[in-house]
């Protein structure tokens, strides 16, 4: 019998089938496809070597400003998945050859809940003390009349030899806004077309206007609070109509982008142990990442929520641990949230409106990249950081980066958060110069009240 049976070898799944062989558990990991799961094979991995390459574009032909004559003569969009399958298959190759050097068990095939102690794989009966659910996440394609015709999923955005002329993109969230921002730089024209009342609807109000105004400026048209009701054919392309409160606009294009993702938890008979959900489709944790069945774990994706691949590692942590009676309570508060567009986006904890509506009495401290050196310096202006505090205990509620690097510079609040240091303990740090990274404690001196190279506050 095994002590831990993890199901699914996405990110989150192999790092909880390590963590547990690494104190000492006997592991099986179940995996009836590629190891690396969503992460790995169609999401992370891949979309950031496609944002790199459009980070590079958008760099050369700003190369003039430094004094470097430089022309874009073709792009070769094969030698971009050429890249993007060669590194997602080293990554595989050394996934497996881990596993194999932490002496887990790699068992072939789709496995199913028997009880809360036995996965049924290919007819074979897999007992465990302990499973984790890492089963990921699919594309979940919206029930719109039309629209299979039209369907462009992201998955096959990774795997394209040409742009389409036009881009309807309807999710609001990270990969809409990451997978907008590229297809502009690399010439499409994009319309986000959302329900939400603004993009980036759970992150700050500030960052989601300056994410906004970035994807403008490349020419990306945002009409918010306008649903997709239909898509009919229209010549070459697809007419897609919108509506919004009786109101209707129709806009052409191309394709329509597919890039909102569902849990997959069908088929792995929660149903018949009484394993809770919830209304998203995620399978319903505690603090521990115990479902309602105590010997059962879930993390990653297959919980719902924002659908990160760090924050699935973590919670694969955290669960390997507690099934081992090591571990302790997930901290979901630490999860870093990005974006890999130009400017990038990096965020952690509560946003202001969050921490207001907490009850908290919020004191927010700034700095904008516009008067950091290392930004000017290296042509990189647009954005500023933001820092959420409680102003009766200096407590750091959150962080939210709009700018250069924000995908690194985010992890100084995030260990500032962990230590549980204040806002006056990180207003007093030193930083190198010139770097972004200053923009961090520049923000937390603000929030302290004594920024040095703001104006003074009225």
């Amino acid at each position: 019998m095994y002590d831990v049976i993890v199901i699914g070898g996405g990110s989150g799944g192999y790092a909880g089938a390590i963590r547990a062989a690494q104190l000492g558990g006997k592991v099986a990991l179940i995996e009836g496809g590629q190891m690396g799961g969503t992460c790995v094979n169609r999401g992370c991995i891949p979309s950031k070597i496609w944002l790199h390459a459009a980070a590079i574009l958008d760099q050369t032909r700003k190369a003039g400003e430094f004094g470097i004559k430089a022309s874009v003569d073709a792009l070769d969009l094969t030698a971009i998945t050429d890249r993007k399958n060669g590194v997602s298959s080293d990554i595989r190759m050394g996934m497996e050859a881990l596993l194999q050097n932490n002496g887990v068990d790699v068992i072939r095939g789709r496995g199913t809940l028997q009880s809360g102690t036995e996965v049924l794989v290919d007819g074979q009966v897999v007992a465990g003390k302990n499973i984790i659910i890492a089963t990921g996440s699919s594309l979940a394609v919206p029930d719109v009349p039309g629209l299979a015709q039209a369907a462009w999923t992201s998955d096959e955005l990774l795997e394209a030899t040409a742009i389409p002329a036009s881009v309807l993109v309807t999710d609001p969230g990270y990969i809409g806004v990451e997978l907008a921002y590229l297809l502009a730089v690399f010439g499409a024209k994009v319309t986000i077309a959302v329900p939400s009342p603004r993009i980036l609807p759970a992150e700050d109000q500030d960052t989601s206007q300056r994410i906004a105004q970035s994807l403008r400026e490349r020419g990306v048209t945002i009409l918010t609070r306008q649903a997709l009701a239909s898509v009919t054919p229209a010549g070459d392309g697809f007419a897609c109509l919108l509506s919004a409160n009786g109101k209707e606009q129709t806009v052409e294009v191309a394709k329509v982008l597919v890039s909102t993702r569902k849990p997959n938890v069908e088929g792995l008979g929660l149903e018949a142990l009484g394993i809770k959900r919830q209304d998203d489709g995620g399978i319903a944790v505690d603090e521990r990442l115990r479902t309602s069945v105590p010997t059962v774990y879930a993390i990653g994706d297959a919980t719902g929520g924002r659908m990160l691949s760090h924050g699935a590692s973590s919670m694969a942590v955290c669960a390997a641990e507690n099934c081992l009676g090591q571990g302790g309570k997930y901290a979901a508060h630490l999860v870093t949230r990005a974006l890999w567009t130009v400017p990038q986006m990096g965020a952690v904890g509560l946003t202001e409106e969050e921490a207001e509506k907490r009850g908290f009495n919020v004191e927010v401290g700034g700095f904008p990249y516009s008067i950091n050196g290392y930004a000017m310096l290296r042509g990189e202006v647009d954005g500023a950081v933001k820092i959420v505090t409680d102003a009766d205990t200096g407590e750091i509620l959150g962080a939210h980066i709009v700018g250069g690097a924000a995908t690194e510079t985010i992890g100084e609040a995030v260990l500032a958060m962990q230590l549980e240091c204040t806002v006056a303990e990180l207003a007093r740090g030193i930083r190198v110069h010139p770097a972004f990274c200053e923009t961090v404690v520049d923000a937390a001196r603000d929030a302290a009240g004594w920024a040095l190279y703001l104006p003074k506050r009225s």
